[in-house]
């Protein structure tokens, strides 16, 4: 015998798992952005070497 559908908690669980998705790849370019950011400014050089 097929189970009673419950159709609010169905929809509430696949846009909890769509949020989580998103945010873990909000996440994941965050991490990528800031990667990128240090070794741009890795490579620059400063301008404050000299200040006597």
């Amino acid at each position: 015998m097929p189970r009673k559908p419950n159709y609010q908690f169905e929809r509430l669980e696949r846009e909890r798992q769509k949020a989580a998705k998103t945010a873990e790849k909000a996440a994941a370019k965050r991490e990528q952005r800031d990667r990128e950011r240090a070794e741009t400014d890795a490579a620059t050089p400063s301008d404050t070497t000299d200040e006597t």
